[in-house]
């Protein structure tokens, strides 16, 4: 006689000391894209709401520096500020996804989506992956596209904040050539042009010295093998003064005056704010060649560098507090908690700057310790809270 009864799935044996694993779930397409949805839109709001803060504030200080002047009137001034702006977003873009990222997983959180999502078996860290794609996209997109457009409207702003409101324009540009300064003594133009540098600028071999009268016509042109930068003058050694239709004259030490100082030629080096980040390591390249210090520029390069990093950094800063409110409660004083560790990070980037360019840490140590603090801070602090 056959046996009908319905065979039963055997138990299996369990190892000993091993529970029973859950089974990983992925994240769906249709759920990340919800969650970069949400995550990018809350980016977007608040760098539209501290752009706006921002120019607004940027407009009015222009408007008291250019109080006592009558050329900048109300629309150059509006432009002015509108040229400043991408800057500023570059600088606070990181910020903007921290609390971006607060508001995403605050919402998601308290509309029980993510309880759900973990119900179903999706970690903390899977559906921590949209926006920290988004935030890497966004640093990604910083660097390569938006800086350099950031760069040329910062070179604009400068160009016209020297024009209408007296800021100092640029006397010193550096090329293949060697160094070239500037300046207007007693309203005649004088340009240098030296192929050998040292001491900061202030001692220039195979010199150069174009001079113009105050309807910048040639007058003549000084050719020596040295110049030294003095109080009021540069000291010209071995000097050939050559006109037009005129014999050259030689004089083997002739002072040509100036109000150039030391200080001046070291502040006239282009902004590194206002150079493409693609630019920039050629540019470095120049001044070391040319004998300068190029700390500041190299400092700037690696801190756009690493921005993609400091962004995830947020992320994860931003999910370590915004995940907490499902348990303890307390939605303000979680935010504000982010807000304060943002703040502090800026503190602290502002620091470590300052020492990289005094030279008390190494350039790439200063430049990506804020943003591999920032992200040990947050993975550390999210295993803690989600992993025990």
């Amino acid at each position: 006689m056959t046996d009908t009864r319905p065979v039963l799935p055997q138990p299996q044996r369990l190892r000993a000391g091993r529970a029973p694993s859950t089974p990983r779930r992925h994240v769906s397409p249709t759920l990340s894209l919800y969650f970069a949805r949400h995550m990018l839109g809350s980016v977007g709001l608040v760098l539209g709401v501290v752009i706006g803060l921002v120019l607004v504030v940027d407009l009015i200080e222009l408007l008291r520096r250019a109080s006592g002047n009558g050329e900048a009137d109300l629309v150059t001034l509006i432009g002015m500020a509108l040229l400043k702006n991408p800057f500023q977003i570059q600088r606070i873009a990181p910020f903007a996804v921290l609390i971006g990222g607060l508001i995403t997983f605050a919402r998601l959180t308290r509309s029980n989506e993510l309880v759900v999502a973990r119900a179903a078996g999706v970690s903390v860290w899977q559906f921590m992956g949209p926006p920290l794609g988004v935030a890497l996209l966004l640093g990604l997109f910083l660097i390569g596209i938006f800086n350099p457009l950031a760069a040329l409207m910062s070179a604009r702003y400068e160009a016209l904040e020297a024009r209408y409101i007296g800021g100092q324009s640029s006397l010193l540009s550096v090329g293949p050539g060697g160094l070239w300064l500037r300046e207007r003594l007693d309203g005649q133009p004088i340009v240098i042009h030296a192929t050998k540098m040292a001491a900061g600028g202030t001692d220039l071999g195979n010199v150069t010295i174009f001079r113009y009268d105050s309807n910048e016509v040639f007058e003549d042109r000084i050719d020596a093998t040295r110049a030294q930068l003095t109080d009021d003058h540069w000291r010209l050694e071995n000097a050939v003064i050559s006109a037009p239709d005129e014999v050259p004259v030689t004089q083997s030490v002739l002072d040509q005056p100036t109000r150039m100082t030391r200080e001046q030629i070291l502040d006239s080096f282009a902004n590194p704010e206002t150079m493409s980040f693609w630019a920039l390591p050629g540019f470095i390249a120049q001044l070391r060649d040319a004998g300068f210090s190029a700390v500041q520029h190299r400092l700037y390069w690696h801190s756009v560098l690493a921005l993609p990093l400091l962004m995830v950094a947020m992320v994860i800063t931003s999910a370590a507090f915004g995940l907490r409110f499902t348990r303890r409660g307390g939605a303000g004083v979680t935010i504000a908690g982010g807000v304060f560790t943002g703040f502090l990070l800026y503190f602290l980037t502002g620091v470590v700057y300052a020492l990289g360019q005094s030279g008390g840490l190494p350039v790439v140590l200063a430049a990506w310790t804020p943003a591999g603090v920032a992200t040990l801070f947050g993975i550390a602090t999210l295993m803690h809270l989600e992993d025990g």
